[in-house]
């Protein structure tokens, strides 16, 4: 069988469901009905095994079906879900021969009626797809809600472990590295799966050999997790559940950032604010309006990170991190965004081992904003030029000695056609040497689209882009905005 996919970034969808649809009239005919589906596939190939990754929904009309029996256990062995089968145009009914074969094998087997295109099909397998997607980050929203504000209860650590394992609903601990309960919350499971648990905890706690950031089991009914938590102590946050969901990890991963705060010595008074601005930042809330719990007085530096090889940063690496960089004030970010760290402005910014980095000039902390938007930017400039770590610097040399008003003023009006997308791919452009390759990595865009964004730059501009003294002025001009 193929190796099984990471899968899309969406739940899969219960068989059920699509046969619940009245308006396609589909129909159950073999095989089990408890089957989960990750995508839809059409083939009228003899085995079409080399073409499946695992979890289709395979729609055929049996075009070249000759062996029933064969082509079903072929299915099986590239793991797809289901078997749609259309009746007519070549077949009248579902050959008895392949409704043998389905349940022989166990391969769920549903009827397509003639009237019932395959793209219909398609369409409401990822229509369901969307609404369960939608569902899962709605409870994911709720549970960080729910946890951040858990956290500032006068007692965080068990109020966060309550509303784990309300949302998850099963036992939710806070572990030593031996597998001792500091704090728990939810039904008290048996001495079995409390000691999977204790063995778990064993697993990710630090020691000399390199421990995984989180370990999985499950015994009997109950599964079983443990995450690592940050802090050196090694502590673990252990979960035991009846079930999983679709965002359970997310939502115990958030869990064990604020625990690994929470449970961090030496909780002062001002760190016990730059612990509110992490919760903030972890709920996506805008930079600035975090700036007044950092102070006002001092000046801060914004760094974006990313994986090196498109490997994804987890709690406990983005942790890491953070204290590389001198600093406890990181962001996961949402989806495939890059990490965000804040550091004191007085750190110096070096280059970390397995990242790509883009950094802001200092700015105090009313100015995050910005500070964050030029973080972006060098990050994007270093994975275009293959760097490890660019730095948005702020103005200087000639540039500086240019009363900042008036400059600010002229450049204003002189980019005053250009739409942001417009004069963030112009500036980008610039930076890059006109590359369009580089810009185009920089931005994630394709390559025509940044040549088209140019020249419209110069129809728009009513400038010669490739001549020196015009590329110069516009550079100096978006320095100002």
């Amino acid at each position: 069988m193929p190796e099984a996919p990471a899968g899309p970034p969406t739940p899969p969808v219960p068989l059920a469901g699509l046969l619940a649809l009245e308006e396609l009239g589909l129909r159950g005919i073999a095989g089990p009905a408890d089957a989960e589906l990750l995508w839809v596939h059409t083939s009228e190939m003899a085995d079409p095994y080399p073409y499946l990754l695992s979890g289709e929904l395979l729609l055929t009309a049996g075009v070249l079906l000759t062996e029933p029996d064969g082509y079903v256990a072929r299915l099986v062995e590239a793991g797809a879900a289901a078997l749609g089968f259309g009746v007519r145009p070549v077949h009248d009914t579902v050959p008895p021969e392949l409704v043998a074969a389905c349940d022989r094998h166990g391969l769920p087997l549903v009827e397509v009626p003639p009237e019932t295109p395959f793209t219909a099909i398609a369409r409401a397998v990822w229509g369901l797809m969307a609404a369960a997607r939608h569902r899962e980050l709605r409870r994911v929203t709720r549970a960080q809600q729910a946890l951040a504000t858990a956290a500032a209860r006068p007692d965080p650590i068990p109020a966060v472990l309550h509303q784990l394992a309300v949302r998850l609903s099963g036992r939710a601990a806070l572990l030593t590295a031996g597998g001792e309960e500091l704090h728990a919350a939810g039904e008290a499971p048996g001495p079995e799966v409390r000691a999977a648990l204790a063995r778990l905890a064993r697993v990710v706690a630090p020691g000399a050999r390199p421990a995984p950031a989180s370990a999985t089991d499950t015994l009997g009914p109950a599964h079983l997790s443990a995450y690592a938590l940050g802090g050196g102590q090694g502590l673990a946050l252990g979960l035991a559940t009846d079930h999983r969901e679709a965002g359970d990890h997310t939502i115990a991963q958030i869990a064990a950032v604020l625990l690994s705060l929470l449970a961090a010595p030496h909780q002062g008074a001002d760190a016990a604010g730059r612990s509110a601005a992490l919760v903030r930042l972890l709920l996506g809330e805008d930079p600035a309006g975090v700036a007044p719990l950092l102070g006002g007085d001092g000046r801060w530096t914004v760094v974006h990170a990313r994986r090196g090889g498109g490997t994804a940063a987890d709690p406990l690496t983005a942790g890491a991190l953070g204290a590389a960089l001198g600093s406890a004030l990181v962001d996961m970010g949402r989806g495939g965004d890059a990490v965000r760290v804040l550091v004191p402005g007085g750190e110096r910014i070096t280059p970390q081992p397995g990242w790509t980095l883009g950094a802001s000039a200092a700015a105090p902390a009313d100015a995050l904003g910005l500070a964050d938007a030029q973080a972006a930017r060098a990050l994007g400039r270093a994975e275009a030029t293959r760097t490890p770590l660019a730095v948005d610097t702020p103005v200087t040399g000639l540039a500086a000695l240019i009363p900042p008003g008036p400059a600010a003023a002229h450049a204003r009006a002189l980019l005053a056609p250009l739409t942001e997308p417009l004069a963030e791919t112009l500036r980008c452009w610039l930076s890059l040497h006109g590359s369009w390759d580089r810009t185009a990595v920089a931005l994630s865009v394709h390559r025509n689209t940044v040549r088209q964004r140019i020249a419209r730059c110069g129809v728009l501009l009513e400038v010669d882009l490739d001549d020196m003294d015009v590329r110069t002025e516009l550079w100096l001009a978006l320095r100002q905005e």
